[in-house]
This record gives C-alpha cells, sequence and structure tokens, in this order.
C-alpha cells in the first residue's frame, strides 16, 4: 500500500525550502501579487481519501485548468460537434501564439490553449440561458460546494489588459469561428477564467476524470468515450509547449494555469493538484511540475 501523505510530507519539505520558485504571472496586474513562497498539495484516491501538505486550503485563481471544466460542458451540451471548430494536436507553441490560427484558416489547434478555449466559450454562450452563471453553477455541481465564486478583480484585470485575447476573438471572428459578440464571449471567458477554488476543490472537480466519469457522489457527468478524449488532451496538451515535458518527467494527464495551479490525475487511482504562483519560462508552475515529477517517482505510478 502506497504511503500518500509521506510522499506528501516529504515533497513539502522539499518545495518549502527552493530558492528558486520561478516568476508570478505579472502580466495579470492581479496576479502578480500573490505571495511566491505560497505552497500547497492535495490528493484524493479512488477511495475518497484525500491527503494534503501545506497552503492546499487558500483559494487561488484557477486560470486555464478552468478550460478543461469549459469543454467537459460543452461537449455535454453539443457532443462530437465540437469537434467541427477545434482540433486535437498539440501546438508546440505557447497558449497565447496567434501563427497557428492564421495558418488554418481559424480553427484553433486544440481547446486547451487560448483560441481554442474561446471558441468554446463562444460555444457555451450560444446554448446556455445565463453564461456565467450557468457555467458556475456545473462547476459547483462537480465540487459539491456551493462557495465556489468567480474572483471578479482577477476578471476585471484580465479584461483590462486582455489585448491578445481580444486580437484571438476578432481573428477567429474573421475566420468565421466565433459566432457571438466578441465582447460578450470575453467577459464569459475572463470570468471562466477567474473561478477561485483550492486545490481539495480542484481535485474535486477533475474527480470525474479519474473515475469514468462519475463525481465523488458517483453521479455521471461523462461517458467513457468522453472521458477518454478528455484525458488524452490533457495528457498531449494540457501544459502549451511543456506538455511533452510534463508528459516525460511526470506521466499523467493533467492542466496547469498562470495562476500556479496544476491538476493531474491517473485513472481508477488518485487526482491530485498542486499549487505554487512561481512560473517557469513555458507558463506553468515551476514547483509544481517538480512535485508532481517527484509524486510519480516515488509512488511509482503513472500511466506508462
Amino acid at each position: 500500500m502506497i504511503d500518500y501523505q509521506k510522499i506528501i510530507d516529504g515533497i513539502h519539505v522539499t518545495c518549502s525550502q527552493a530558492s528558486e520558485r520561478g516568476k508570478v504571472a505579472a502580466y495579470i496586474p492581479e496576479l502578480a501579487k500573490v505571495d511566491a513562497q505560497k505552497f500547497g498539495i492535495f490528493l484524493v484516491d479512488h477511495n475518497k481519501k484525500g491527503y494534503s501538505s501545506g497552503d492546499w486550503s487558500e483559494r487561488f485563481s484557477i486560470q486555464s485548468i478552468s478550460k478543461v471544466l469549459s469543454l467537459t460542458k460543452a461537449i455535454n451540451i453539443i457532443g462530437p460537434a465540437i469537434w467541427e471548430r477545434i482540433n486535437v494536436e498539440p501546438s508546440g507553441d505557447p497558449f497565447n501564439h496567434l501563427s497557428l490560427l492564421e495558418a488554418e484558416n481559424g480553427i484553433p489547434r486544440n481547446p486547451l490553449i487560448n483560441p481554442g478555449a474561446i471558441v468554446v466559450a463562444d460555444i457555451l454562450v450560444t446554448h446556455l440561458k445565463n453564461p456565467k452563471e450557468d457555467f458556475l453553477a456545473f462547476v459547483r455541481e462537480l465540487v459539491d460546494d456551493q462557495s465556489i465564486d468567480f474572483d471578479k478583480s482577477v476578471a476585471q484585470s484580465e479584461k483590462t489588459t486582455g489585448y491578445r485575447n481580444y486580437a484571438t476573438a476578432n481573428l477567429l471572428k474573421s475566420y468565421g469561428n466565433l459566432e457571438n459578440d466578441v465582447e460578450t464571449v470575453l467577459d464569459f471567458y475572463f470570468h471562466q477564467c477567474s473561478i477561485a477554488m483550492n486545490c481539495e476543490q480542484l481535485t474535486q472537480a477533475f474527480y470525474i476524470f479519474m473515475n469514468r466519469g462519475k463525481c465523488q457522489r458517483d453521479n455521471t457527468f461523462l461517458t467513457l468515450t468522453q472521458v477518454k478524449r478528455i484525458n488524452a488532451l490533457m495528457l498531449t496538451c494540457g501544459f502549451y509547449d511543456e506538455a511533452g515535458e510534463f508528459a516525460f518527467e511526470v506521466g499523467l494527464p493533467g492542466k496547469s494555469g498562470v495562476g500556479g495551479g496544476i491538476t493531474a490525475l491517473l485513472p481508477n487511482q488518485f487526482c491530485v493538484a498542486t499549487w505554487s504562483p512561481g512560473l517557469n519560462k513555458k507558463g506553468n508552475s515551476k514547483l509544481g511540475m517538480e512535485a508532481l515529477e517527484r509524486l510519480t517517482t516515488e509512488a511509482e505510478q503513472s500511466i506508462f
């Protein structure tokens, strides 16, 4: 039997002593205020037992981790038709680059980079009666926690400085791959990314990808085929132009966000979330990447 608590405690000690923690995402002013010394980790196993250490209970802006949840909601609504507007290939480029979008005639390379996530946001704006409220209700239902909410100061900060996202949305619009008004879609997108959760809540939200589409209350949110597809996308596309490195070092499907969070999972075994705001040069949490590499190495568990 694997002693997850011992492994996690050891990871916390090592990460807390790190002198180099990366740089906080200062291009979103509100995120620049976060303490770079924070580090937390929470793991839930297939028996629903939790293991934690550090600042796991402190909420933070989940940012691009939300792209997996918005994709899940969109797939629930329109099913395989979503792939008519988004591809499923790794980008090999940073999350906010536009070159591939133009080269491929407005079809984003995958749904976990900004252009793809903005198309997903457009789908949700089209199909949800009250997009922001309905999406938040979906996340709350996944986690079974009505206290989860948008961090409106982060959403406003992103709206004020999101010039590249405006450029992306307008480029998508020019190719006919955005049905709704740019301002409306991006208002939803910025709020989606601003959702604040802690490490435990993230593992509860992502439990469905570890548990064959069922949440901790045994309610079904996805079919097995849908879980397979989304986990594959997380493995190949969940870390921007560092997805190969994460697969090589950690060996789990997962998703990162520039708020410093990472969520990853081993199907039928565990789901884990880490938070450390300092990012590496690729925009992924420096200590989070190191912590998860240690976890799968010491536990001798990965998908490979």
